[in-house]
C-alpha cells in the first residue's frame, strides 16, 4: 500500500474525505458575490452588458501542495433590445497537490420580463460542459519507489456534466437556486479508475446552491448589501456563507463574510462525526474598487478559525473584472447583485 510523506498525507487526506467523510469538494470563490455565474447558470446576462472576470485564489498559503484555483468567465446578452437571452462561458482550473481538475461550461439563460417597467426578471438557466480530472504521480513522494498502485506519470479522465438554475432579481433583492454535478451520485467504482483501482478521491457528489441578498440605502451615496450562500452536497455538512458589503458612491465596496458549517438536515454522518466537526470555518475581508466605469479590481482574505488557523497563512483571492461592448443607447441602472 502506498505511503506518502506527512505533508502530502494531510492534503490528500482532506481530498479523500469526499467518499468516506462525505465532504463537499466543489470549488467555491469568496468573491462569487461580484459575479454569481460560477454558482448559478441562470445568472448569465444579468448585468445586461458583456462582462469578463478573472479570479485567482491561493488557499492555505504556506502549505506545499495547497489548493490553487483560477476562474475565467465571460457573459452577456445576445439581444440588447429585449435582453431575454443571456449566454456565458466559465473556465476553471483547480490544483490540490497531485490532484487537478479543469472544466469548461457553456451557459444559457432565458430571462423573462415580469413587469412593464422591466424591474423584475426571472431567469431559467442551463449549463453543459466537461471536466478533466487528473492525478500526477510525479508529485507524490512514496516510501516504496516501486509501488504499483501509484501511476508513473500523469493520468486523466474526462467527464461531462449539466448544471441547472433559476434566478429572480429586482432593484432591491434577489434569490436563486441551482444544482451542479447532475451526472454524479453513482456509488459504483466505475467513475475513475487507473491500474484496476478506483480513484475515489475524485468521485463527485451532486451539489445544490441557494443564494439570496438585498440592498438598503443607508445614506446618500452609502448602500448596504447583505447576502447569503447555502451550499449542500446532500451527504455531508451544509456550508453557510453570510456576507455584508458597504458600497460608497457606487465605486468602492468593502465588507466581510463568515463561513460556517450548518446542520440543517439529519444525515447518517452526524451519528458518528458531528461532535468531532467544528462549526467554525473562516472570516473574510472583501473589497472591490472601480478603477473606471469598465474596470474593477477585487481582493479578499480568508482567515481560518478552526485548528488549521496556526498551520497556514490564510487564503488570498484577487479578481479583475472588465465590461466591454457597452450598449450606448441607454444608461443601465447599476448592477449591485
Amino acid at each position: 500500500m502506498k505511503k506518502l510523506n506527512l505533508r502530502y498525507m494531510v492534503l490528500v487526506g482532506i481530498a479523500l474525505l469526499t467518499k468516506q467523510g462525505y465532504a463537499q469538494q466543489n470549488i467555491q470563490m469568496t468573491q462569487y458575490i461580484f459575479n454569481s455565474i460560477s454558482v448559478n447558470p441562470a445568472y448569465a446576462g444579468y448585468k445586461e452588458e458583456w462582462f469578463g472576470q478573472l479570479g485567482l485564489r491561493s488557499q492555505w498559503t504556506g502549505w506545499e501542495g495547497a489548493p490553487k484555483t483560477g476562474m475565467l468567465s465571460v457573459d452577456g446578452v445576445l439581444d440588447p433590445e429585449d435582453r431575454r437571452h443571456g449566454v456565458g462561458l466559465v473556465v476553471t482550473g483547480d490544483q490540490l497537490g497531485a490532484q487537478a481538475a479543469t472544466s469548461i461550461y457553456a451557459n444559457y439563460a432565458l430571462r423573462l420580463q415580469l413587469d412593464r417597467a422591466d424591474e423584475h426578471r426571472l431567469s431559467l438557466g442551463v449549463a453543459g460542459g466537461l471536466t478533466q480530472y487528473s492525478l500526477d504521480g510525479n508529485k507524490l513522494d512514496p516510501v516504496d519507489r516501486v509501488d504499483q498502485v501509484l501511476p508513473d506519470g500523469k493520468i486523466s479522465t474526462w467527464k461531462p456534466d449539466i448544471r441547472l438554475g433559476a434566478y429572480y432579481s429586482n432593484p432591491r433583492w434577489y434569490a436563486g437556486v441551482s444544482v451542479q454535478d447532475l451526472f454524479a451520485g453513482t456509488d459504483s467504482n466505475e467513475d475513475f479508475q487507473f491500474n484496476q483501482n478506483s480513484l475515489e478521491s475524485l468521485s463527485r457528489n451532486i451539489h445544490g446552491y441557494l443564494i439570496a441578498g438585498a440592498l438598503f440605502e443607508l445614506d446618500r451615496g452609502l448602500l448596504l448589501r447583505p447576502s447569503i450562500l447555502i451550499k449542500d452536497d446532500f451527504k455531508g455538512p451544509t456550508s453557510l456563507d453570510v456576507n455584508a458589503m458597504f458600497i460608497f458612491n457606487d465605486k468602492f465596496w468593502i465588507g466581510g463574510g463568515y463561513r460556517t458549517r450548518a446542520r440543517l438536515f439529519d444525515r447518517d454522518y452526524s451519528d458518528y462525526s458531528v461532535n468531532k466537526l467544528s462549526s467554525l470555518n473562516s472570516l473574510s475581508g472583501i473589497a472591490q474598487f472601480y478603477v473606471s466605469p469598465t474596470l474593477r479590481i477585487g481582493y479578499s482574505y480568508d482567515h481560518m478559525l478552526n485548528r488549521m488557523s496556526g498551520l497556514q497563512q490564510g487564503t488570498h483571492e484577487v479578481t479583475l473584472g472588465v465590461t466591454f461592448g457597452r450598449v450606448v443607447r441607454q444608461i443601465l441602472s447599476p448592477r449591485y447583485f
